[in-house]
């Protein structure tokens, strides 16, 4: 029998919206109620904070980020990995004590990398149905108030800002 590997502790948070500012929050499986962005873990100490973002978001919502003008036909879920932006924006956070058996013996803290991601309004989304029940886009506001996490919050009131200055 294979052993799974322990979760690395360092994880990207990739918040998805719309041009009219409208944010993506998917429903976690495992615990109903439970509002978030796009998250996950770096797969290897090797993978970069930006292929974690991308390989993400692709596993969780089915949109594909690829290179700039890369001559493949746009299927309708991809975009351009220019639309993606790292915020440069850490938080570190406990993680969920039922949560921990992921980590290795000891492991407690998470440090959490904030992205985000511009997309179509119209652009289809396909949820993995073992992570998330379903989905919803929200005015940001709105979006920040159902999230659970607080650093997911924080990251959504901050749009504005940060749509402003890229």
């Amino acid at each position: 029998m294979m052993v799974k590997p322990y979760k690395i502790p360092e994880s990207v948070l990739v918040v998805i919206y719309s041009d009219a500012l409208d944010v993506l929050l998917m429903e976690r499986a495992g615990n109903p109620g439970f509002w978030q962005s796009v998250t996950g873990s770096r797969a290897s100490p090797e993978e970069s904070l930006l292929e974690t973002a991308i390989r993400e978001v692709g596993e969780e919502t089915g949109i594909r980020v690829i290179p700039p003008d890369d001559g493949q036909a746009n299927s309708g879920n991809e975009v351009s990995v220019d639309h993606l932006h790292d915020w440069r924006m850490t938080n570190r956070y406990e993680i969920y004590p039922a949560w921990r058996y992921r980590y290795a013996p000891g492991v407690t803290m998470n440090t959490e990398h904030v992205f985000a991601l511009r997309v179509p309004g119209d652009i289809p989304v396909r949820l993995e149905p073992r992570e998330h029940l379903r989905h919803i886009w929200l005015p940001y506001q709105e979006a920040a108030t159902r999230c659970f996490s607080t650093s997911n919050a924080a990251a959504i009131l901050q749009l504005p800002e940060r749509v402003r200055a890229v």
